[in-house]
C-alpha cells in the first residue's frame, strides 16, 4: 500500500470519529448541525480514492441528508440510519489502511444509491447490494497492532471481563424473563460501554460488533422484538466473540505471539444480526413508540467513540463520554447501575499484592520471635510487656487486613455455572435450574481460580449423569425440571461448598459392577458404601454406556479430586438413589496461611493440617492389631485403620518409634475416604502458621508440603497428609 493510501485512511478515520461527536448533538426535527455538512464534504474528498464500497456508502449518506433537507429538519430514521453507518465506514476505512478486502455495502444503502441515480457497482467480487459477507465466514483480527499502549490496554482487558460477565448473567435473566426491562436496560447499556471502551483504543471491529448487538436490545427495548431463543444464543455468541478477543490480547500482552491476527465470526455474526432484525421488522410488530423513544435509544451510541477518555473518568476505568444534552435516555434512578469502578477501589498487581502477604507473614514471625526471646523474658518490665502486647494486636490485625485483601467472593465463579448449566441444558435436552447461595462467601483468590475447573466438572457430571430427561422425571413423580443447588459457606474454619441436584441418584451395585469389570476392585473385596461411591474418583472410572463429548472417558471426578487435594482440600460425596447426589468439597480459606497442629517427634516438630485431624486419642498396649501384610492397625471406632510411626518414617529417634513401645499419641488424618494413624510422641498445640515452599533439596520427598517458621524461630515442616495415607504397607509403617 502507498503512503498516500494509508494516509487518506487514517485521515477518514479520524474524520469519522469527529462525525460522531457531532452526530451526538443530532435531534430529530431539527435542522442538522452545520459541523456534519463540513465534516461529510472533508469525508467525501478524502475518500475520493478510496475502494468502491466506501464510495457508494459516501453517496448513500449524503443522499439521506440531501433527502430530509429537501423537506425540512432531520427525521428520526435518518438518524437512526448515520449512526448505523458511522461504524461501518470506521471498519471499512480500517480495512482500506490495511489494504484488506470490503465486502459489499448493506442492501437497504445500495438502494438509496440507486434512487440517487449513482452507479451500485460492487468490488473484490462481491456483489451490489450484498448485506455482508456470507454467513460461516470469519474475519481475520489483528488483536494487539503497534502503538498500542500496554497499561491503557490492559485496563480496558480488565474491566471487559467484567463487562462481560455481566452481559452473559444479564443475558441468562433475560432468557427467563424476555419482556423484563430492567435486564434489558442493564445489558444494553453494558455492550454501550464496551462500545465506548472499545472506541477509546480504535477497535473499530469489536465497536461494529457491539453496536449490532446493541441494534437488538434497541429492538427489545422500543417492544419490536421479543428476546427469544435466537435472538438470546446471538447474543451470547457475540459475548463469547469479545471474550474470546480479549483473552488473546492477555495472552498477547504477556508475551505469546504479538501482534498476530486471529479468525473471529464477526461478519457471520452481523449477518446473523441484520437478518434477524430484516425478519422482525418484515412481522407484525406492536404499535410504534413516539419519535422521541427512538432517538432515545439511538443517539447514545455515537457518543461511544471518542479518542481519550473523559477528564473526569476515574483513573482505572474506559467510560464513554457522556450521553449528549437530548432528551433523557433513561431515568436518572436508573443511572447507578451502568457497570463503572466501585468508589475509591483500585486495581493493584497481583504480585505487589503476594510481595505484601509475604512481607506481613515475615513481620507476625519476627514479632512471634521478639515476644518469645528469653532475653526479653527475663526483664520482667511490666510496661516492655504491655508495649509487646500491643505490638502482637497491631501484627495480628496488619495480617488479618494483609489476607483479607486476597479474599474474593465466590459468587462470580459461582454465576459462570449458570451460563454452563444453560448450554448443557440444550444441549442434552434436559431442562435445569441452577440455584446459587452462598455467593458472598469469601476466600482467596488464588483458590477462587483453582475452584473453577473442579467445579466445571461436577456441574456437568450432574447434569449429564444426576438430572434425568424430562420425561423420565414427570414418569417418576418429579417435576420436568431438576435442580441443582451450588451452596458455598463457612464452617469450622474451612470453607465448604456443596453441589447438590435432585436427580437419579447413585447406585452402589452398578458402581461396584463397573469396578469389578475395569478390574479396579476385587469381586470378593468388602466395601462400605461410602467406599464403593467414592470409586467414582478413580482413575478411568465411568458408569456411562457410550462416550460421548460430555462423558465416557472416565477423567472428569479424576481431575476434581487430584484438583482439590492439591489446594489441601477434601470431596466428599453422598447419594441416595432415586433422590439425588450431594457432593462436598472442604477446602482452606487461604494457600498463604495454615491453621495446623503441631507434633512433637523426638526433638522435632512437624505441622498437621488440621482439615485432615479427624481425632486424636493416646495409644494403648491392647488396642494394637497386627495384621498378615497389612503391619500395625488400630482400632477406631470399630474400624481397623493402618498405623504410621511418624518417627521411624521420618528417621527421627522419637520414644513412640519402636513398634514394641505402646506409648505415643495417635492422630487421625484423613484423605477422602481413607484413613491413617499418625503416632507422634507429642501434641505441642495448635497454631496458625504462613506456609513457605520448599526448596530443591526437598523435591523428592513427597511426605511434606511446605515449611512454617515457629514462634521461636525454628522451622516446623508441614505433613502432606494426602500422600501419607495413600502410603501402602512398607518398612516405614513397620518401623
Amino acid at each position: 500500500m502507498t503512503p498516500d493510501v494509508s494516509n487518506a485512511a487514517v485521515r477518514a478515520s479520524g474524520l469519522l470519529q469527529q462525525l460522531a461527536l457531532e452526530l451526538a448533538f443530532a435531534l430529530p426535527d431539527a435542522a442538522a448541525p452545520p459541523a456534519i455538512g463540513a465534516v461529510l464534504d472533508q469525508l467525501a474528498t478524502t475518500c475520493a480514492a478510496a475502494p468502491e464500497p466506501i464510495r457508494q456508502a459516501m453517496a448513500a449518506c449524503r443522499h439521506w441528508l440531501a433527502h430530509d433537507a429537501a423537506r425540512g429538519p432531520l427525521t428520526a430514521e435518518t438518524i437512526r440510519a448515520i449512526n448505523d453507518w458511522q461504524p461501518w465506514m470506521v471498519a471499512a476505512a480500517l480495512a482500506w489502511d490495511r489494504g484488506q478486502p470490503l465486502a459489499g455495502i448493506p442492501a437497504e444503502w445500495a438502494a438509496a444509491v440507486a434512487e440517487a441515480g449513482l452507479s451500485s457497482g460492487g468490488t473484490s467480487g462481491s456483489p451490489a447490494g450484498t448485506a455482508n459477507t456470507p454467513v460461516g465466514e470469519t474475519l481475520d483480527v489483528a488483536v494487539l497492532p503497534e502503538g498500542f499502549e500496554d497499561e491503557m490496554t490492559e485496563l480496558f482487558c480488565a474491566e471487559s471481563q467484567d463487562l462481560l460477565q455481566e452481559v452473559e448473567q444479564g443475558v441468562l435473566a433475560l432468557e427467563r424473563n424476555p419482556a423484563d426491562a430492567a435486564s434489558i436496560d442493564v445489558v444494553f447499556r453494558v455492550f454501550h460501554t464496551f462500545k465506548g471502551n472499545a472506541g477509546v483504543l480504535k477497535l473499530a471491529v469489536l465497536q461494529r460488533l457491539t453496536h449490532e448487538l446493541e441494534s437488538v436490545l434497541d429492538a427489545a427495548r422500543r417492544g419490536k422484538l421479543v428476546l427469544g431463543r435466537e435472538a438470546i444464543d446471538l447474543i451470547l455468541a457475540g459475548a463469547d466473540v469479545l471474550r474470546r478477543y480479549v483473552a488473546e490480547i492477555l495472552a498477547q500482552l504477556a508475551g505469546h505471539n504479538r501482534g498476530r491476527s486471529i479468525p473471529l465470526p464477526i461478519p457471520e455474526l452481523i449477518t446473523r444480526v441484520q437478518r434477524l432484525l430484516r425478519d422482525r421488522a418484515a412481522a407484525p410488530t406492536a404499535a410504534a413508540k413516539p419519535a422521541a423513544s427512538t432517538l432515545a435509544m439511538s443517539t447514545p451510541a455515537p457518543a461511544a467513540v471518542p479518542l481519550t477518555p473523559t477528564p473526569a473518568a476515574p483513573a482505572i476505568s474506559l467510560p464513554a463520554p457522556a450521553a449528549p444534552p437530548a432528551p433523557a435516555i433513561m431515568p436518572a434512578a436508573a443511572a447507578p447501575s451502568t457497570p463503572v469502578a466501585a468508589p475509591g477501589s483500585v486495581r493493584v498487581d497481583t504480585l505487589k499484592l503476594d510481595g505484601l502477604i509475604d512481607l506481613v507473614g515475615e513481620l507476625v514471625v519476627a514479632q512471634s520471635m521478639v515476644v518469645q526471646s528469653p532475653e526479653l523474658t527475663a526483664v520482667g518490665s511490666a510496661q516492655l510487656t504491655r508495649c509487646l502486647g500491643q505490638l502482637r494486636g497491631i501484627t495480628s490485625d496488619l495480617q488479618r487486613t494483609a489476607m483479607s485483601l486476597r479474599m474474593v467472593p465466590i459468587g462470580g465463579t459461582f454465576r459462570r455455572m449458570t451460563r454452563l448449566v444453560r448450554d448443557l441444558a440444550v444441549e442434552l435436552g434436559k431442562e435445569i435450574d441452577l440455584r446459587l447461595e452462598g455467593e458472598e462467601t469469601e476466600l482467596d483468590r488464588t483458590l477462587v481460580e483453582e475452584l473453577a475447573d473442579p467445579l466445571v466438572h461436577m456441574i456437568r457430571n450432574s447434569a449429564d449423569h444426576g438430572i434425568e430427561p424430562p420425561a423420565a422425571r414427570m414418569a417418576a413423580g418429579k417435576p420436568a425440571a431438576g435442580t441443582i443447588t451450588l451452596r458455598a459457606f463457612h464452617q469450622g474454619g474451612f470453607i465448604v461448598i456443596k453441589i447438590e441436584d435432585d436427580g437419579r441418584g447413585l447406585s452402589a451395585d452398578r458402581i461396584r459392577a463397573k469396578a469389578v469389570e475395569r478390574g479396579l476392585v476385587q469381586p470378593d473385596e468388602p466395601l462400605e458404601r461410602t467406599e464403593i461411591l467414592d470409586l467414582i474418583f478413580r482413575p478411568s472410572f465411568s458408569t456411562a454406556e457410550q462416550i460421548t463429548g460430555l462423558s465416557g472417558r472416565g477423567v472428569g471426578m479424576d481431575v476434581v479430586r487430584r484438583g482439590i487435594e492439591g489446594i489441601r482440600g477434601k470431596v466428599e460425596v453422598a447419594s441416595i438413589e432415586g433422590r439425588g447426589t450431594t457432593f462436598t468439597l472442604s477446602v482452606p480459606l487461604t494457600l498463604a496461611i495454615i491453621e495446623g497442629l503441631i507434633v512433637g517427634v523426638g526433638d522435632q516438630r512437624y505441622i498437621v493440617p488440621t482439615l485432615s485431624v479427624r481425632e486424636s486419642f493416646r495409644l494403648t498396649a491392647n488396642a494394637l492389631t497386627t495384621v498378615q501384610g497389612r503391619g500395625e492397625m488400630v482400632e477406631v471406632r470399630g474400624r481397623l485403620t493402618p498405623i504410621l510411626r511418624l518417627g521411624g518414617f521420618l528417621g527421627v529417634a522419637g520414644t513412640a518409634a519402636p513398634a514394641a513401645a505402646p506409648e505415643g499419641i495417635v492422630v487421625v488424618v484423613e484423605s477422602g475416604q481413607d484413613c491413617r494413624c499418625l503416632v507422634v510422641d507429642d501434641l505441642l498445640g495448635k497454631q496458625e502458621v504462613v506456609i513457605k515452599s520448599l526448596g530443591d533439596m526437598f523435591r523428592g520427598r513427597t511426605a511434606f508440603a511446605g515449611a512454617a517458621i515457629l514462634g521461636d524461630g525454628r522451622v516446623g515442616l508441614i505433613l502432606d497428609i494426602n500422600a501419607l495415607v495413600k502410603l501402602k504397607s512398607a518398612a516405614g509403617d513397620a518401623a
